[in-house]
């Protein structure tokens, strides 16, 4: 969000925490996610949802070993293309992008709804790699990335600084928290790129759970985890792969 300069006045920072702590707020069950515009400072809706996080692994340490003017090519690639596919789900509802995490919020009332996310993580996980081979060709460092995926109910709210017309939607609810502890086991606790909670993975249908392998029995919650690939995109990087081979070998000759 960006800023808006406004003074700020205590007395009425008082007034305004005052009102929102005594005020009795009207939180309605929906069945599906209703639209921004119908959430006010005083509402809010308790509904299904499913959350995708993905999150590039030590990219802290990226800055250390590589050009600023190479590192901003690969977040732009990464972060446009990320929102690319996400936004190309009708059922996908929110897109947040917070340095090099890109979250979102879809539908999940329904288990196809569900496994419509599990596909869309699946095209994340293949753009990693195109992302990957076009990153190689021009000499750049690759990225590897965590994709973290929940299901569950969260209390949607819009929240903010009303007089200066600076809001946003917030989610609470462990349909998010674990999305975003999923993401965070992904590429990392589990060598797999995809990792979901246990709510999740019982909305998939019998045959998309058998791509799954159930987590560590030493963890506190169950997750499952994933390498599963867009077969569309990974058959294209299999081919330039193989083009590359040709290449090579009759240059040898």
């Amino acid at each position: 969000m960006e800023s808006n300069y406004k003074f700020y006045n205590f007395e009425k920072s008082l007034e305004r925490i005052d009102k929102i702590l005594n005020f009795t707020s009207a939180f309605e069950d929906k069945k599906d996610i209703p639209k921004r515009d119908d959430l006010t400072f005083t509402n809010g809706y308790y509904v299904n949802c499913c959350s995708l996080f993905i999150d590039i692994r030590d990219s802290s340490k990226m800055p250390e070993k590589h050009q600023k003017r190479v590192l901003a090519k690969i977040y732009r690639a990464y972060i446009s293309e990320i929102v690319a596919v996400i936004n190309g789900s009708i059922i996908c509802k929110e897109i947040n992008i917070i340095g090099d995490c890109v979250s979102a919020i879809f539908k999940g009332q329904i288990k196809k709804d569900v496994e419509e996310v599990l596909n869309i993580a699946a095209q994340v996980n293949s753009l990693i790699d195109v992302l990957n081979y076009k990153f190689m060709k021009k000499g750049y460092p690759t990225i590897k990335a965590g994709i973290g995926l929940a299901w569950g109910r969260v209390l949607m709210i819009k929240s903010g600084y009303s007089e200066s017309g600076i809001s946003n939607v917030v989610w609470m609810g462990d349909a998010v928290n674990q999305g975003s502890k999923m993401c965070s086991k992904a590429s990392k606790e589990v060598s797999s790129p995809i990792v979901v909670t246990d709510d999740f993975y019982h909305n998939l249908s019998e045959e998309d759970k058998k791509l799954f392998t159930q987590g560590s029995s030493y963890s506190t919650t169950n997750y499952y985890y994933s390498s599963i690939v867009n077969p569309f995109m990974d058959n294209w990087i299999q081919i330039q792969k193989d083009k590359a081979t040709k290449n090579k070998s009759s240059k040898l000759w």
